[in-house]
Parts: C-alpha cells; sequence; structure tokens
C-alpha cells in the first residue's frame, strides 16, 4: 500500500476532527511496519489517533481507527473501513506524474495541458510576435489554414532538438520538448488571452505526458508502448496530428473532473429520496442544475470533435488512422460514451426532482384554491344567516 493511499485512509478515518496544522503532522508522523500491519499515528488535539492497517493475503486491508483521549487516557475503537470502500476516482493508464516520467536516451517529452474554456488566439499570435520568443505560425493545408490552432516554434535554439508548442482555440496547449521552467513561464504569459481559466491543481492533475523519439529510416509515425515515434522525414502535420488527440484527452479529462463536482454536488440529493426526506432544493436551483448539465453536454456533443473525426483528416488517409490510434490510446471514444450515459443519468435525476417539484407548487396553489373556495362559502353561509334566520 503506498504512501499517498495510507494518508488519504488516514484523513478519512479522521474526518471532522483535521485541521490543516494536523494534516501537515500526519506525514511526519506516519510509520510503517515491516511485515503485515502498518500503524499510522496523528495527534489532533485534544485527541490523539491511531489507524492500524492490518494486510490480509486475498482480502481486503482491514482498517482500524483509535482514538485516544489526551486527559483520560481512554482508547476507543471510532471506526472499521475497508480499503476498497473509499471512493476514488479511478486514474487512467496515461496518468503519469511529470517528474516519475524518466526520459530515454534520445528521447524528448511532450505535455499536454487545457489551462481555459477557450483561447483568444488572434490577440495569442500577436502577443507571441510581441514577445520575441516564439515564431507562430499557422498550420497549412491544401486549401486554407486551420483557423483553430497556431503553431510556435522557439526562436532561439538549445540543442538540435527544436522546441515547438500547438496552441488549440479550445483552450490546451501542447509542448515539445519544452522543459518545466520555460512551461511556467508559457502559463503565465497565456493569463492574458484565457477565458473562464480553470483552477492550477486541475490543470495539471488532468494533464498528459508522453516521451517521443525519432523511428528507424523508412518507418512512418507510430506509438510504441507509450511513446511517439516520429518518423525521420515527419514534418508539422505529424506533430499536429498527435498534439491534437492530446489535447482532446486533456479536455476530456477536464470535463470529467467537472461531471465528478457536479455529481458531488446533488449526491445528498440522492439520500434524501432513498430515506423519504424533503427534497432541500429550490426550483431556481433545480433549474440552474439543469443548464449546468446541458452547458456540459452541449461542449462534449456539440462544440469538439470527440464524436468523429475531425474535417482535416478527411483527405488524409495516413493521419487519420495515425489519429485513431493514438485516440484509441487515450480511449477518447470509450470515455465519451461513458461521459454521455452519466450525463444522461444525472438528467434523468433533476428531471425527477423537477416534477416533483413542480408537482408540490401544484398541490399547494390547489389547496390556496380550496381555502379561497372554503372561505367564500362561509361569507355565503354568514350572509344567509344574516337574511334569514336572524329576522
Amino acid at each position: 500500500m503506498s504512501l499517498a493511499m495510507i494518508q488519504r485512509l488516514v484523513i478519512s478515518s479522521c474526518r471532522g476532527k483535521i485541521d490543516i496544522d494536523g494534516l501537515r503532522r500526519v506525514a511526519s508522523s506516519l510509520r510503517i511496519l515491516h511485515g503485515s500491519t502498518a500503524v499510522i499515528n496523528a495527534w489532533f488535539p485534544p485527541a490523539h489517533y491511531t489507524c492500524v492497517i492490518h494486510r490480509k493475503p486475498f482480502h481486503d486491508s482491514a482498517i482500524r481507527s483509535e482514538r485516544i483521549n489526551a486527559k483520560e487516557n481512554e482508547r476507543e475503537v471510532v471506526d472499521d473501513i475497508s480499503a476498497f470502500q473509499i471512493k476514488k476516482r479511478p486514474s487512467r493508464r496515461n496518468r503519469v506524474a511529470i517528474s516519475d516520467k524518466i526520459l530515454k536516451s534520445n528521447a524528448w517529452s511532450v505535455k499536454a495541458l487545457a489551462t481555459a474554456e477557450e483561447y483568444n488566439l488572434e490577440a495569442l499570435a500577436y502577443g507571441l510576435l510581441d514577445q520575441q520568443l516564439y515564431i507562430p505560425s499557422k498550420i497549412s493545408t491544401s486549401t486554407d489554414p486551420l483557423p483553430d490552432v497556431i503553431h510556435a516554434v522557439a526562436k532561439y535554439e538549445v540543442g538540435h532538438e527544436p522546441r515547438e508548442i500547438f496552441f488549440f482555440r479550445e483552450g490546451s496547449i501542447v509542448m515539445w520538448n519544452i522543459s518545466d521552467l520555460e512551461c511556467g513561464n508559457l502559463l503565465q504569459f497565456l493569463r492574458r488571452y484565457e477565458q473562464n481559466r480553470y483552477m492550477e491543481e486541475l490543470v495539471h492533475t488532468e494533464s498528459e505526458l508522453m516521451n517521443y523519439t525519432y523511428a528507424d529510416s523508412g518507418k512512418k509515425s507510430h506509438l510504441k508502448d507509450g511513446d511517439i515515434i516520429l518518423a525521420q522525414e515527419a514534418g508539422n502535420l505529424d506533430k499536429y496530428t498527435f498534439s491534437n488527440a492530446m489535447a482532446q484527452s486533456v479536455k476530456l479529462g477536464i470535463w470529467e473532473a467537472s461531471l465528478n463536482r457536479y455529481v458531488d454536488s446533488i449526491e445528498f440529493v440522492t439520500e434524501d429520496l432513498k430515506v423519504g426526506k424533503q427534497i432541500r432544493m429550490t426550483q431556481h436551483e433545480v433549474l440552474r442544475k439543469q443548464g449546468e448539465l446541458f452547458a456540459l453536454r452541449h461542449r462534449i456533443n456539440l462544440t469538439s470533435d470527440l464524436l468523429d473525426t475531425p474535417d482535416f483528416y478527411w483527405e488524409r488517409d495516413d493521419l487519420e488512422s495515425l489519429y485513431q490510434r493514438i485516440c484509441g490510446y487515450f480511449s477518447i471514444a470509450k470515455r465519451t460514451r461513458v461521459m454521455n450515459e452519466r450525463l444522461n443519468h444525472c438528467l434523468e435525476l433533476v428531471s425527477i426532482l423537477s416534477s416533483h417539484l413542480s408537482d408540490r407548487h401544484h398541490v399547494r396553489l390547489e389547496w390556496m384554491i380550496i381555502v379561497l373556495i372554503m372561505v367564500e362559502v362561509a361569507f355565503e353561509v354568514l350572509h344567509y344567516i344574516d337574511r334569514y334566520l336572524v329576522k
């Protein structure tokens, strides 16, 4: 069991008791015992917490959290947690930390990030010219240049391998042979041209990092063991094809994270429905949730190329097959299908909420009408009594 997993288990078992300072003390007090048992000590005033992890072959790791009161020195078993009960998003096979990716000999790195909803490419092109560090250009085709991408090459060379960047209008950037320091400077430079910037942590979490090298003479560009192999005579179009697929993957990752946050925000509703509690949402809040779902669905299915191959590849069979293989490596079609299924489920739930709240509103109106009718009948009875019976 990794250190990060154990730390998450500590936080989960001691939920509600952890502050920022206490969280920092978890890592320093971590003590892994050799063998089948691991002990984690954490001090969260006024109590001391101990998590004991028992490793059992062919079974889940059982975790028991104990709380020791500082004053009374009493030990109390808080909870028994299964290591596989903690809800977490499954990591994709291409999710690699930048610091853990080891470059092979004669190999370079290519990194893709999605930093915003959209880039202002026209202003960005002028900004690159004014900066005088990169030479921007358009991807040329047989007819017109592609309007939604800028290809920039570093003006000053560092080594024999060029440094290239692809800026996509949908808010993605793919950097070839760019160091971490230069990457940070580029992201800072991009801020003025971004629309609806994403959170910094989300940008780096939903990133893609791969190695690339060059193939032997006569071989075409392809993927091998998760690495990009470029042909010796590969031009901008080959790199653009790889960059396009990587940009699609990181953008889809951002939308997946957005849907996960959305699901977490309405999770309490399903619990309330299950136990028969009153819905704690207003009609306005439900309508806003519907708008968020439709906006996300619109971006995935209408404004992106996730459901179909871009028009650029229709006249280039070799690049189209390469693009499809890269998309297959990133499981873009499968992830898009799963996203749409989850969106349909969320839409069904929100529709049920909207229908229920509408029915409740209609019932309230009906009762108001009934009360008004009863009041009118009461007045008529009083008038009848006053007119006929009193005399």
